[in-house]
């Protein structure tokens, strides 16, 4: 700490060598506002160590490559559970045909993990060291990263010490930390469902207590008069026991085996059908619904509430960096004046990890306040820039002396021309539509592809003409300036490609024509697949259609804030698919190879077996991923517990249903409050004139941080000083 403790704003050495001392505490001063700008555009924190060397490795921690290197390296770890025993690098999942798979030799995967561990280990030191010990011992996460990392090296040097035979590996359901724990906005994600959990509590008694009672009477109402077939059946299938009835009922809470659990009740009286139309009513219409309420009552603040906290943390670096700023004249002898010297800002910027279109807007605004010095507020309002994402200029049309060139130009350029082109697209999918219905009863050696040839030519000629037409007309960089115009391009010249060598092999179409398939999938087959990729040309249509135009830049903003609840998800999947491998690997076998597996021909209808689900099981990673899948969705879910129930015993109904509750219940259910959250805020009326900044008539492309800047709270001035007064390694003398 005694590194630490130098004048770091407004004071100078104090000792004979003043001028020197003065130079040098200036130079320190840009670096701390560089780092506080910086901290401020990427909403970091700026507590952290504020010494010229903690600087330099800051900076470099932060750097582009080394958050590669990190994000790359928990990619990696994460990865190798598709290759650790048990490997998933078989053709198939089905456990009657998968062959055995390539299992790496004991070491391999190991070296790989340790390596990573060293990176992890090196990240969490130089985090532990720029936050400083104080910091360090009240940041819950940084503590527990350190615990994982303890727990994973032990676990490490036991599977080494066992030769990697060991039947269970800790360290792998403890990988997806390191994603948690790189991730903000994960955090913040966490947090929110830790709020949420006592509401959703509460909603999960209710829907107990439901089940529950409504267990009772099934299981009375269907064991009265046992002797009547339909009553003795449905008790037999479905209310035999206690547990056994729960399950239907839960089941049937999400639809999934409806009307069946109602059938052979029904069947022999309707009015049965009462008792699961009220069931049902309750559990799947209310309980369940008020559960999406109560959470999005909890959620609901929950956006407003991180972008705040983002503001918060945007303002006080931008202040912090202004502190630092303004002390600067004081330091180099002159005399200290309100503001901030434009001078010494364009230096900072210089040395600030921006792009250089961000950079040259924050400079036009620096330099339109003519030499004087640059107030709080208006040191605050330059960073808004960066919110606003600058958008490139267009680049010029080139130009024309000849006036029928001229006008060609501008016809072109009309935008009645890309409706032209979107017209013809249509054509062209309609056309490969109809001939696929025509086609759709023919054997592919019946079928007559001359016609259809003949127009994939005729399309895929103008096509070519669009391209080179448009790049007449707006030059090749304007023509590449438009993302549209890019996937166009690329499209078109893959279909002339195709097209070529579709000539150069079967020659021209004729009458009659069969065009013959020498591999797998043929080129004239590739050639109708890539054609219909032309509806994605009537995208080019939505910034000019007010409502389409509304919703699609409220679906891609939403894009930016869900990359948390994504990746929350992953974890979920992570963690469960390996816990699921070492309870259920194994556990389903192939027919004849067990007493409990039927062959299909003898297995009762609807069964795991009977539909061929051998492909549903936990013998890898992969397969276990694309079965938690299958049961989040709840489609057929009651195959798979009757299933694992038989092979496995009882108690793995546990395991499903609670993937269940945090998949289908917990997730869905907070992923459904952001999306309201978003969708009403951004269609609030007040913030319809925002929407459609993403359009082609606006300069800038608008952030969310900055649509939702006038809803937010400015933080007062007070509160700014107050929180960097009591920054741990920064003295503030102003």
């Amino acid at each position: 700490m005694a590194a630490e403790a130098q004048p770091l704003l407004g004071r100078g050495r104090g000792s004979g060598q003043a001028r020197s001392g003065a130079s040098s505490s200036q130079k320190l001063c840009i670096d701390q506002a560089v780092v506080f700008i910086e901290d401020a555009i990427k909403y970091r924190s700026i507590y952290h160590r504020m010494d010229a060397g903690s600087l330099w490795l800051y900076r470099w921690y932060y750097s582009n490559l080394c958050q590669r290197v990190l994000g790359i390296t928990i990619v990696l770890i994460l990865a190798l559970a598709f290759v650790e025993f048990p490997s998933s690098f078989t053709r198939t999942s089905d456990v009657r045909y998968r062959s055995q798979p390539w299992q790496p030799p004991c070491g391999v995967t190991e070296t790989i993990e340790a390596l990573c561990m060293l990176i992890f280990l090196a990240d969490l030191s130089v985090k532990g060291y720029l936050v400083g010990q104080a910091q360090l011992q009240q940041n819950l996460w940084l503590l527990a990263y350190f615990a994982v990392l303890l727990v994973s090296v032990v676990d490490w040097t036991v599977s080494l010490s066992l030769a990697c035979e060991e039947s269970v590996r800790v360290r792998r359901v403890l990988r997806p930390f390191f994603l948690l724990q790189n991730s903000s906005m994960m955090k913040k994600t966490l947090k929110c469902i830790r709020w949420s959990l006592p509401e959703m509590a509460s909603v999960g008694l209710l829907l107990t207590i439901h089940l529950c009672l409504f267990t009772i009477i099934g299981m009375l109402l269907f064991t009265i008069g046992e002797r009547d077939e339909a009553q003795n059946k449905e008790r037999l299938a479905y209310f035999e026991n206690l547990p056994e009835s729960l399950t239907s009922l839960l089941v049937l809470l999400t639809t999934a085996n409806n009307p069946d659990v109602m059938i052979p009740a029904y069947t022999k009286n309707r009015v049965y059908a009462f008792y699961f139309i009220i069931f049902t009513l309750i559990g799947s219409l209310f309980l369940m619904n008020l559960l999406t309420a109560i959470i999005y009552n909890q959620f609901r603040g929950y956006l407003m509430k991180s972008l705040q906290t983002s503001l918060f943390r945007r303002r006080l670096g931008a202040r912090a960096a202004y502190e630092v700023l303004a002390s600067t004249a004081g330091l180099a002898g002159a005399t200290p004046e309100v503001g901030v010297n434009p001078e010494d800002f364009l230096r900072v910027l210089e040395k600030t990890q921006l792009c250089k279109i961000d950079k040259q807007a924050i400079m036009q605004k620096v330099l339109s306040y003519e030499g004087r010095p640059i107030l709080p507020d208006e040191f605050q309002k330059l960073f808004d820039v960066v919110d606003k994402g600058v958008m490139k200029e267009h680049p010029p049309k080139p130009q024309y002396e000849s006036p029928f060139l001229q006008s060609a130009q501008f016809l072109i350029s009309h935008r009645c021309f890309d409706y032209l082109g979107s017209l013809i697209a249509l054509g062209n999918l309609l056309s490969i539509c109809v001939f696929l219905v025509l086609d759709s009863n023919l054997l592919p050696g019946q079928r007559n592809d001359f016609v259809l040839g003949i127009l994939n030519y005729v399309f895929i000629l103008y096509y070519l003409l669009e391209m080179l037409l448009k790049v007449f007309a707006l030059g090749l960089r304007g023509y590449l300036y438009h993302c549209g115009n890019v996937f166009d391009g690329l499209l078109t010249i893959v279909l002339l490609v195709l097209e070529i060598s579709t000539l150069a092999v079967y020659r021209f179409p004729r009458s009659g024509w069969v065009p013959k398939q020498y591999v797998p999938l043929s080129l004239w087959d590739m050639t109708r697949l890539v054609n219909t990729l032309i509806v994605f040309r009537f995208l080019r249509i939505i910034p000019y259609m007010k409502p389409m135009a509304m919703i699609a830049s409220t679906v891609l903003a939403l894009i930016q804030n869900l990359r948390a609840f994504g990746g929350i998800l992953v974890v979920a999947y992570y963690v469960f698919a390996i816990i699921g491998i070492n309870l259920f690997r194994g556990v389903i076998l192939p027919p004849g190879n067990s007493s409990l597996v039927a062959e299909n021909s003898s297995a009762p209808c609807g069964s795991f077996e009977q539909l061929d689900y051998w492909s549903i099981n936990f013998d890898d990673f992969a397969a276990a991923v694309i079965t938690l899948w299958n049961v989040m969705v709840v489609n057929n879910w009651q195959v798979f517990l009757d299933a694992y129930r038989r092979y496995s015993g009882p108690w793995s109904i546990l395991y499903f249903v609670l993937w269940w509750l945090v998949s289908s219940v917990i997730w869905t259910n907070l992923f459904l409050a952001l999306l309201l959250e978003n969708f009403l805020h951004r269609w609030d009326p007040q913030n319809h004139g925002h929407l459609l900044a993403g359009s082609q008539q606006n300069t800038y492309q608008m952030s969310v941080e900055l649509m939702f800047r006038d809803i937010l709270e400015e933080p007062k001035e007070e509160e700014l000083m107050e929180k960097l007064y009591k920054h741990p390694h920064l003295k503030l003398c102003r």
